[in-house]
């Protein structure tokens, strides 16, 4: 939906109205026929497109999250979790607690009293977290988060293993002095994507310049100031690579306050994928978040009865090359 979007020049809830045939839109015959067109010609088909009215069976999963509106991961993972239940027949009923227990125990003991099939229990940041009691009275899979106890099957993306692959797709384009700017030190990601960052430069055979990694904030304000200040230390890098886009967004700015051309004089890799990754100039190279995988795959695993889950599931997280890595 987000290509048919860019295709036609419209929004994607345009697109979305147009294709769901949202009645009492104000919409153009002329922008209408701009969407048509541009489905017609990329071939998209709708997730929904031949599925009948009414023919829901009465299976229904909860899914209950600690956040939604801070971050755009959470309405794709539940996007992830509702296709996945719709093709098995089933209804998605969501729940956003903002990691109140006394709600999470509410939400947990009516799902008990309806008899739902399963719970999906996730978290907007990637983390450990205690379970609620309640939560063992379901099938229930931790989405974005572990309990560390080996209770329940869990999935997480494997930032790690991005961070490694962002950092060899520099070194395959010759960079060889990379910068890391990392997020905040106590989160999950931030740690693991550095990781994979310190793992990929020492399997080949590279020593990282201490005066070449920066703490930033996952905004663009950490990214600006980091780039800044690693630009006067000294040492200058062939490729930055920011653990989130957003930080690469104050990367880019930075650089071009000083005179650099993203991409050009200096590469710059992202994380994240996040929308507007592709609107940068130039595009920006990252790393997809496989929010959308891992809310398909919490569902399977409940709607499928016979599944036997691994204990955790590490969702692979694919480099997006776009322009700013060469």
């Amino acid at each position: 939906m987000k290509d048919v979007a860019a295709h036609a020049g419209v929004s994607q809830s345009t697109v979305s109205f147009v294709l769901n045939g949202m009645v009492g839109m104000r919409i153009a015959a002329e922008t209408r026929q701009k969407v048509l067109n541009a489905v017609a010609e990329l071939g998209y088909r709708s997730r929904g497109a031949g599925r009948p009215p009414n023919t829901l069976s009465k299976r229904v999963i909860g899914f209950m999250l600690d956040e939604i509106s801070t971050s755009p991961f959470a309405a794709i993972s539940i996007d992830g979790a509702q296709e996945e239940a719709r093709k098995h027949d089933a209804l998605l009923e969501i729940v956003m607690t903002g990691g109140d227990p006394d709600y999470e125990a509410a939400a947990l003991r009516k799902w008990a009293a309806d008899g739902v099939n399963g719970v999906i229990y996730g978290s907007i940041l990637t983390r450990k977290v205690a379970p609620p009691d309640m939560l063992t009275r379901h099938r229930a899979v931790l989405l974005n988060c572990y309990d560390g106890t080996d209770r329940y099957a869990s999935v997480v993306p494997a930032e790690r293993r991005g961070g490694e692959a962002a950092t060899k797709a520099l070194l395959a384009q010759g960079h060889r002095k990379i910068a890391f700017i990392s997020g905040e030190p106590w989160m999950d990601a931030s740690r693991q994507r550095k990781e994979g960052f310190k793992r990929a430069m020492q399997k080949a055979g590279l020593e990282i310049d201490p005066a070449l990694v920066r703490e930033g904030n996952f905004l663009p304000s950490g990214g600006r100031s980091a780039t800044l200040d690693l630009m006067k230390s000294g040492t200058r890098p062939d490729a930055i690579f920011c653990a989130n886009d957003l930080m690469a967004v104050g990367c880019y700015e930075a650089l071009k306050e000083l005179g650099e051309r993203p991409g050009e004089t200096i590469a710059v890799m992202g994380y994240d994928d996040q929308e507007i990754a592709q609107h940068l100039s130039p595009a920006l190279s990252t790393v997809l978040l496989p929010h959308r995988e891992m809310g398909q795959w919490a569902s399977l695993v409940l709607l499928d009865e016979t599944s036997r889950p691994p204990v955790q599931a590490r969702m692979e997280c694919p480099v997006v090359l776009r322009a700013s890595h060469g």
